[in-house]
């Protein structure tokens, strides 16, 4: 027996049409973010060839530039990299002008890893051409659709690292 009333039916359209409208925009943002993702990855291979550095040389630049002054534990645990892997890096860095490590003043047995200023310049430049049109997009939306976006950026980041923590085994 149907226990709907007679004025029930549209309102459960209404409901299927709005659950179908959801699920289709809540798809376009997970694909939109993967082809950010795919872009931001192919932008940042090409700014480390034209550096000549490693993709993995460069997430950690960005890194220390972002965290730094850092220990190297706590950066290699930020990257998701191995210690020793983490130190190739490093000397890799090093040997390029990029970053400079420096004595804990807390701890003077552990080292800070910090980046050369001078040098995030050359980083900058090359991803000029994104932040200047990141500003323009930017500057079309209203400032609490901006609020809106920036607040879910940052959920999907968190939600970004519990993940990879989760399959890390962290």
């Amino acid at each position: 027996m149907d226990s709907t009333l007679p004025g029930d039916a549209p309102a459960t359209a209404t409901a299927a049409a709005a659950a179908r409208r959801r699920r289709r925009l809540t798809n376009r943002i997970r694909d939109g973010l993967r082809d950010v993702g795919i872009q931001m990855a192919l932008l940042n291979h090409q700014v480390g060839a034209h550096l000549d550095l490693r993709d993995a040389d460069l997430e950690c630049l960005d890194l220390i530039s972002r965290y730094g002054p850092i220990g190297p534990t706590a950066l290699a645990r930020r990257a998701g990299l191995h210690p020793a892997t983490l130190t190739g890096v490093l000397d890799r860095l090093e040997r390029g002008g990029w970053v400079v490590r420096t004595p804990n003043p807390t701890d003077r047995r552990a080292i800070l890893v910090q980046v050369i200023k001078e040098r995030e310049a050359e980083v900058a430049r090359l991803y000029a051409g994104l932040a200047g049109a990141m500003e323009d997009i930017c500057a079309q939306i209203e400032d609490d659709d901006l609020s809106v976006i920036a607040d879910f950026l940052l959920r999907t980041a968190r939600a970004s690292r519990a993940a990879t923590d989760q399959l890390a085994g962290n």
